[in-house]
């Protein structure tokens, strides 16, 4: 697998993460660190540094997006 190929997997993954927990992950839980917010956590630094891939900025911008669920007041 090339490394476009590589990314586009884990993106997938992560996306499928958020949408089903409607949530990021956590960086407390050790599954969802290693698995997730530790790439999530990456792409962002390099997206803020100017570095990251033209072709991957939109996805990821979107991603990002998705990630910002409200919270519900539970007690309404």
């Amino acid at each position: 697998m090339t490394q476009d190929e590589l990314w586009l997997k884990k993106y997938q993954e992560v996306k499928a993460f958020i949408e089903t927990n409607r949530r990021n992950p956590s960086r407390h839980n050790p599954e969802e660190r290693f698995k997730y917010f530790n790439w999530l956590k990456h792409n962002k630094k390099l997206l803020n540094a100017g570095e990251m891939k033209e072709d991957r900025v939109a996805l990821f911008q979107n991603l990002l997006e998705k990630g910002k669920y409200r919270r519900v007041n539970q007690y309404k």
